[in-house]
């Protein structure tokens, strides 16, 4: 099995950055995607961004584009999502989320099979 821990949330003012960071451990795959996505209350779970293992492959929603940054250090196993010029309606909580065996673009955003817990961004006004 795969282990995903987000670590990062927090609350910050309209404007703000956080970065938010995905650790992966337990089993490993050769090829695979990792992803952030997020929940707001009341709300159907999104597509915020995804990277390939190797990082050549991106993909972002048309909502956090120029804003947010999506980058691996595979070293440590971790996944990172830059969060700039935050608005409120960023509000949600985000989870990381690990695709095996993606092989190629378009950037995957579902099949993605294991899922951190999860953490908290809110955004205040």
């Amino acid at each position: 099995q795969v282990q995903l821990v987000e670590s990062g949330g927090g609350l910050v003012r309209a404007g703000g950055s956080l970065r938010l960071s995905c650790v992966a451990s337990g089993r490993t795959f050769s090829v695979y995607a990792m992803g952030w996505f997020r929940q707001a209350p009341g709300k159907e779970r999104e597509f915020v961004a995804a990277t390939s293992r190797s990082g050549g492959i991106t993909g972002y929603a048309d909502f956090v584009k120029g804003r947010f940054t999506i980058s691996s250090d595979n070293a440590r196993n971790t996944v990172y999502l830059q969060m700039n010029s935050l608005k409120p309606e960023d509000t949600a909580v985000y989870y990381c989320a690990l695709r095996p065996n993606y092989y190629g673009p378009p950037m995957a955003r579902t099949g993605y099979d294991y899922w951190g817990q999860g953490t908290q961004v809110t955004v205040s006004a």
